[in-house]
């Protein structure tokens, strides 16, 4: 992690079509949301950080606002789901061409989305996933019995949509495009959201990849969501994931979109 708020010379803008929104999702993260902000910060202009303070009880917000960045506050806990949702709403609506999810508890290392990105400019995908999982990942401090429940998920995943590769389901560092923004900004699960959108997306014929990234233990905070070891999880996950192979493929993109409050 880097010194909280330090000072980044700027790079020209540019396009806000060529931009990428990575959004911050963070509840009682007071401890590391200002290193989070600033490792965004220091992959240049092209990256332009929103934190999503989802109804948090402690500093975060006042911390992320004076460390400068754009601060989204929610009026209560939507949990992960609608905290991501909103940023990816405001993704949509301000035109971005990609957005990013990073959380805000420093587990994941803000330097990976320039692999992620690399792959992403190549074209052919959609969304980009940072893997723990893939052969040349730099490390994973999951439990074993977390990457059980996540390859228990992905084999879900391959046998519902025919084959389909992702070996890090759950992983929430991921990058996504234009038409993947427009479908996640009408449409993205609160419960369950990671390993339930990429059902979504590849339902809707949209491309997912892997690219191997390294990711750090949690320093502060709590997780927002449950462990993938416990059984109910396990079963509600599987049902989602059959369900969003039976779901009818949409006609489009494109949301009708309410406004957020907006802080900064």
């Amino acid at each position: 992690m880097i010194d909280a708020c330090a000072q980044i010379e700027p790079d020209p803008e540019p396009p806000r079509s060529e931009r990428v929104l990575v959004i911050i999702p963070a509840f009682n993260e007071e401890g590391s949301i200002a290193s989070v902000i600033e490792e965004v910060r220091l992959l240049g202009a092209r990256f332009v950080p929103v934190v999503i303070d989802d109804g948090s009880s402690d500093a975060t917000r006042a911390r992320a606002i004076g460390c400068g960045a754009r601060v989204v506050s929610l009026p209560m806990n939507l949990g992960i789901g609608g905290a991501v949702q909103t940023g990816i709403q405001v993704a949509w609506r301000e035109g971005y061409g990609f957005c990013c999810q990073v959380d805000g508890d420093g587990q994941h290392v803000a330097a990976e989305l320039i692999g992620l990105i690399e792959v992403m400019d190549r074209g052919g995908h959609n969304i980009v996933i940072g893997s723990r999982f893939v052969d040349g990942a730099g490390g994973d401090q999951s439990t074993a019995m977390r990457r059980l429940g996540s390859r228990i998920i992905s084999r879900t995943i391959s046998l519902a949509f025919g084959g389909a590769s992702v070996s890090d389901p759950t992983s929430g560092l991921r990058l996504i495009d234009r038409e993947a923004i427009g479908l996640f900004a009408r449409e993205y699960p609160h419960d369950y959201p990671e390993p339930i959108s990429v059902s979504i997306a590849i339902r809707q014929g949209l491309t997912v990849v892997d690219v191997p990234v390294s990711m750090r233990a949690r320093e502060h905070g709590r997780s927002s969501i449950g462990g993938v070891t416990n059984a109910l999880y396990m079963f509600r996950v599987i049902c989602y994931i059959l369900l969003a192979r039976l779901r009818k493929p949409a006609c489009g993109p494109g949301a009708p979109l309410q406004p957020q409050k907006d802080e900064s």
